[in-house]
């Protein structure tokens, strides 16, 4: 995804805030609610977000604002998502078979679209 903000190492909540058409309140609160949002902290303890954590936040806003899910559900999904990023890969058997289910989900759909 291509970033629609300046290029700069890191950014202050404040900016954070503008770029993302958030309240600051919102992205705070996101950090309570989601253990995967961290930004970092300056000497001054102040919260820096670096480019990577900006785009996480807009997928965050997207998924919840966009696609409805809720605050739980993101969360599961983000656990889900994590757990097969860390998993090996499937076997090329598995893939195959995957692929031909979904496949077949895709000429249902296609079918009962007519």
């Amino acid at each position: 995804m291509a970033s629609k903000f300046p290029d700069k190492a890191f950014y202050k909540i404040g900016e954070v805030s503008t770029i993302t058409k958030l309240p600051a309140s919102v992205l705070r609160f996101w950090e309570s609610e989601f253990s995967f949002l961290r930004p970092r902290k300056s000497q001054g303890r102040h919260r820096v977000y670096d480019k990577q954590t900006i785009e996480v936040v807009l997928e965050i806003k997207r998924m919840l604002y966009e696609e409805g899910y809720t605050i739980m559900g993101l969360k599961r999904h983000w656990r889900r998502r994590r757990r097969v990023r860390e998993d090996a890969p499937l076997p090329v058997g598995q893939v195959q078979q995957i692929r031909e289910e979904l496949q077949g989900i895709l000429d249902i759909l296609n079918t009962s679209s007519r």
